[in-house]
């Protein structure tokens, strides 16, 4: 009998090892798989980054070829800013700019880390800030347009091409122009405008929200968050919002 239960307590043992083993290796496949997928991520976001592959075709013709975007169309409160950017002619990028990205693919850190690089590096930057009356009164489109024009007039010489980011454009000025779908994501100094407009107008609204402290732009920036239309559902809209964006939540037409 006892060596029955010897045998049994020795099987039950080596079970119980098998299974500590088998859940080893388990937890070792599942870290393995996580470092293979973390390492592809990064890859394929090496592979992402925007090229100059747009500048070196026209730096072939053009001297001052600028990029040019925008951040805020869709936010319910607050300016629209676009903001333009002219690199040096044959520009290789290094240090920091080598890893240059859409804004939207960065941390607010890291935004303003590529921004400062971005203004010390640059030929040339401008950035125009379009306030949210005027686009209550000339509709968000023409706004925009209205802020990447003056982006470009803001530079100290006028750009010989423009990039734009996006597949419309208005233009005012006596300059031609490119635009390209997804140009933050493809084209250099379209990137790097957008980090530009993108920190320019975050620090806006974070100023702003010191002013109207029970909206919370310092988090959600003006854009329609639940936290946002709730706070508008609650205390009304203050003098920043945009009179013309409606909120079907709220019962507007």
């Amino acid at each position: 009998m006892k060596a029955c239960n010897q045998a049994f307590v020795e099987t039950l043992s080596l079970r119980k090892c098998n299974l500590y083993y088998l859940t080893f290796l388990l937890k070792a496949q599942i870290f393995i798989t996580f470092l293979h997928t973390a390492t592809l991520i990064q890859l394929v976001g090496l592979l992402l980054l925007p090229t100059k592959e747009y500048e070196d075709t026209f730096w072939a013709e053009h001297s001052r070829v600028c990029g040019i975007d925008e951040a805020g169309r869709g936010p319910l409160a607050g300016p629209v800013v676009a903001a333009a950017v002219v690199f040096p002619r044959f520009f290789k990028p290094h240090g920091i700019l080598s890893e240059l990205n859409d804004s939207k693919r960065l941390t607010p850190e890291h935004r303003e880390s590529f921004a400062k690089a971005i203004k010390d590096t640059a030929l040339d930057f401008g950035i125009s800030v379009i306030d949210h009356r005027t686009i209550d009164r000339m509709n968000i489109f023409r706004a925009t347009m209205l802020a990447m024009n003056k982006a470009a007039e803001s530079l100290q010489q006028l750009p010989d091409l423009m990039m734009i980011d996006g597949n419309r454009f208005t233009p005012n000025l006596p300059v031609p122009y490119q635009t390209i779908v997804k140009g933050d994501a493809k084209v250099f100094s379209i990137a790097a405008a957008s980090i530009l407009a993108k920190t320019s107008r975050d620090r806006i609204m974070k100023k702003y929200a010191k002013k109207y402290p029970r909206y919370g732009f310092d988090k959600h920036l003006g854009y329609p968050t639940k936290a946002h239309i709730a706070a508008i559902a609650e205390h009304g809209r203050c003098p920043l919002h945009r009179n013309s964006f409606r909120l079907k939540q709220l019962g507007e037409k």
